[in-house]
């Protein structure tokens, strides 16, 4: 990809015995959001350590804006900025300052009072980092990593630990710089965050990519099926679910059965009389469209916070 401003193959990274990357791939191009989406432990953050410089892979190969991490991460320091999983300040450091002492680590900075207005973060200028809530804390740690004016953005779990009501401001804010053509590398494991956010998103688990495209093109891949998720009051015969009418899959994910269909009346009609004819019975059902973590389920067999 001629254009891409990330460029990833192949890379591995090993923590003694542990292989916590084996052989990822993808590309990023200019302008693009990319996701990383995958549970905890996947592999995401140490991927995105290494890209930022923070980590030596063990082997493959690694461009960030045309740079090697390894060999010019003086020059790549100027090119991104990072909101880390958990970002951590002296207490009695103000909000003010915080961006000022940020600023002078760059050739080039941005003003910080038009990113504490950006930021919604003005009143809270001369407050000390301890006395801030969870989600300003996040929103000045956003405020950080724009500060040299990058031209690629790390965000690596952007609302973790988050109320819903912040995490839908931080979502807004990303928002803000998807429309601005900025280019940014986020992991989540927030299914929802994935499909809002990104232009595109690499399924990742154990360490590999085992999908990637556009959040649209993976939910195509379950083949448009509607998804029907039943719990029941004994244990469904091995095998017996799939056979009924109109069910094309079924997989068994903590207790819940999950059954995959492009007629969705008649899998509930069939599986209704089922249930009877095995004396069994239907403790709840839920039907949902196909999603991402529909395409995770099925390559591997369990749910993506698992």
């Amino acid at each position: 990809m001629s254009d891409a401003v990330l460029q990833v193959d192949n890379l591995v990274k090993h923590y003694g015995d542990v292989q916590a990357v084996r052989g990822v791939s993808f590309s990023v191009e200019e302008g693009e959001v990319f996701g990383l989406l995958g549970p905890n432990g996947a592999g995401k953050t140490t991927t995105v350590e290494i890209l930022e410089g923070l980590r030596n892979p063990d082997g493959g190969y690694v461009r960030v804006c045309g740079f090697d991490p390894q060999v010019s991460a003086r020059e790549l320091k100027h090119e991104i900025g990072a909101s880390l999983q958990s970002t951590s300040l002296p207490d009695k450091l103000r909000v003010i300052e915080a961006l000022r002492l940020f600023a002078g680590f760059y050739k080039r900075s941005r003003d910080p009072e038009e990113l504490l207005k950006r930021f919604g973060l003005e009143e809270k200028r001369n407050t000390f980092y301890s006395k801030l809530s969870g989600g300003q804390k996040q929103r000045l740690a956003l405020a950080m990593a724009l500060i040299n004016n990058p031209r690629v953005l790390f965000f690596d779990e952007p609302t973790a630990g988050l109320d819903p009501q912040v995490r839908r401001e931080i979502y807004d804010i990303i928002e803000e710089l998807r429309r601005e053509k900025k280019t940014i590398l986020m992991t989540t494991h927030y299914i929802e965050e994935a499909e809002r956010l990104c232009d595109r998103v690499a399924i990742v688990d154990h360490g590999k990519v085992i999908a990637c495209g556009s959040p649209r093109e993976l939910k195509q891949r379950s083949g448009g099926n509607t998804r029907i998720e039943v719990k029941l009051a004994k244990p469904a015969a091995n095998g017996t679910l799939k056979n009924l009418e109109g069910v094309v899959d079924v997989r068994e994910v903590d207790g819940t059965y999950v059954l995959h269909t492009q007629r969705p009346p008649q899998a509930i009609v069939s599986l209704v009389k089922h249930l009877e004819s095995e004396g069994n019975e239907l403790v709840s059902l839920e039907i949902a469209t196909p999603s991402l973590e529909d395409v995770f389920i099925e390559m591997t067999g369990r749910r993506l916070r698992d």
